[in-house]
């Protein structure tokens, strides 16, 4: 399976929603602490295990989140730890861009999510404690969502609800918010420790997922989420970034600091179906394709990217 080394730590690792052998990269050096970053833009070679590069984008900070825009197939935005947006167009060549940088907010940029249901906007995720909405139409963001007591790391809209997304913080919470109403509709006090990452899930609107750096990943139901419907059990760090796969309903990917891309099942009993550890450093970035069903991507700190086929070695050549 084909493999790209980065110059600098991988941090985020995401597959475009218009071709199915691309995929954008985010990273940064000296582990994200100071230094530049990159964002990679990269093709799968149709013919053997080869990943060639498109383009690169380079910034004067780590990149530590992207995101594909739903509307255009060569805009991608990347979220940097001056507090910056900015947005690129891979039509352009690299001296052309980026084509905009939107700064508002007062601390890294850590999480991106584009909306897939409206296709015009998207959220950003701080360490300034706050979450902004954006549109690529305007300079300025149309609202800023300050309610978390710690830094935000990860937002995630409502694949069926256009105004619906969710919030993951340090606080230890996750808000759920309508960009109708003026403050969150809901606070999920989903664990004990920082919560890292969310997403939901593409079949049931009404599931979400959580993790956290007590080493756990759990599933709630919006509707009753006293309690979460499975918590599953089985990385030895903090569980860094988790995604429902957009093709099975049951199925979810995690990576975690312990190095390792793990596959669930949350509906069975021993949920755990697959465990990859092919990175040799924090495996902090992980995506499904939408287009390929089965297709994994992962990056690390090892400075590599891996996409391989669900149930084949990320190594094997």
């Amino acid at each position: 399976m084909p493999v790209f080394k980065t110059p600098f730590n991988g941090y985020s690792v995401r597959f475009s929603p218009f071709y199915e052998s691309r995929l954008a990269v985010a990273t940064a050096q000296n582990f994200g602490i100071l230094g530049n970053g990159r964002v990679h833009v990269i093709d799968l070679a149709p013919t053997g295990p080869v990943i060639n590069e498109l383009i690169a984008f380079d910034t004067a900070d780590g990149v530590y989140d992207v995101a594909w825009s739903e509307s255009h197939d060569s805009v991608l935005v990347a979220a940097v730890a001056d507090g910056s947006i900015k947005v690129y167009d891979t039509a352009l060549p690299p001296q052309s861009n980026p084509v905009r940088s939107l700064k508002e907010h007062a601390r890294e940029v850590h999480g991106l999510d584009y909306n897939p249901t409206r296709r015009d906007s998207f959220l950003s995720a701080s360490w300034d404690d706050s979450v902004k909405l954006w549109t690529l139409d305007r300079p300025a963001s149309l609202r800023t969502f300050r309610e978390h007591a710690y830094c935000v790391y990860s937002v995630a809209w409502n694949p069926k609800h256009a105004d619906v997304f969710a919030s993951a913080s340090g606080d230890c919470t996750v808000r759920i918010w309508d960009v109708r109403e003026p403050g969150s509709t809901m606070i999920i006090p989903g664990h004990e420790h920082e919560i890292l990452s969310c997403d939901w899930n593409k079949y049931d609107e009404c599931l979400i997922a959580t993790a956290s750096v007590d080493k756990s990943i759990k599933i709630w139901d919006v509707r009753n989420y006293r309690v979460p419907v499975s918590v599953l059990n089985g990385h030895g760090y903090a569980v860094r970034k988790i995604k429902f796969s957009p093709h099975r309903r049951n199925l979810l990917v995690s990576c975690s600091y312990d190095m390792t891309v793990c596959l669930w099942d949350f509906m069975v009993e021993d949920a755990l179906v697959g465990r990859y550890d092919h990175h040799t450093e924090f495996a902090v970035g992980v995506d499904l394709s939408v287009l390929v069903d089965g297709l994994m991507a992962s990056t690390g700190w090892d400075e590599l990217v891996y996409v391989w086929q669900q149930g084949m070695d990320p190594r094997a050549s």
